[in-house]
């Protein structure tokens, strides 16, 4: 499995992204301010492109079909479908209800077959949660060291209204498919729309 294993910080810093949204709570000492070229407006495109794919932890296929996935959806515009479906890849709910540090984290424990959507077990950090889909731990990793120690570091998280978390049964369910003003991204979505438009 491909993973982009470049420092987290790093790569925040290139592309004017606060740690924060990475789920990470360090600050760079580097500022990000540096003396640069006048970007071009390709270069605008592809950089929102990068934040986003970044922020997601998606690689350049997946990203691109989930596009072309977007672009055929009914209501909406293509980029906003497109935020809508990153943010309802099982790794990011797993991330935004708080059962997990980083979207890093909560890839891997999807991976590890912790997760079950509806009671079955998916381990495809990737799978597309639908509005009415519930979503738990399963029961007999739900006391591991691990989950106390991740609900101290979430625990003060806000869980976006379109989710519902319960952090004492480590379940929680996707009451609708977010709007575009709920998702607290910093990625211009028609930049993104504009680049794979060429």
């Amino acid at each position: 499995m491909a993973r982009d294993m470049s420092p987290v910080l790093k790569k925040c810093r290139s592309l004017g992204i606060e740690p924060a949204y990475m789920g990470i709570d360090k600050k760079s000492n580097r500022s990000f301010a540096r003396a640069r070229k006048k970007t071009s407006e390709y270069g605008l495109q592809l950089r929102e492109k990068q934040k986003a794919k970044f922020i997601y932890g998606v690689l350049e296929k997946p990203f691109r079909n989930l596009f072309n996935r977007a672009q055929k959806m009914k209501g909406g515009t293509a980029g906003e479908n497109l935020l809508a479906l990153l943010e309802l890849r099982l790794d990011n709910i797993i991330f935004r209800m708080g059962f997990a540090r980083t979207r890093a984290e909560a890839r891997q424990i999807v991976d590890h077959k912790h997760v079950l959507v509806n009671g079955k077990c998916v381990n495809i950090p990737s799978y597309t949660v639908k509005a009415g889909d519930k979503i738990e731990i399963k029961e007999k990793v739900k006391g591991a060291q691990r989950y106390k120690d991740i609900l101290e570091v979430t625990g003060g998280r806000t869980t976006p209204a379109w989710l519902e978390a319960d952090h004492e049964t480590l379940s929680g369910k996707v009451n609708e498919v977010p709007a575009r003003d709920q998702i607290d991204v910093p990625v211009n979505e028609m930049l993104i729309v504009e680049l794979y438009s060429k």
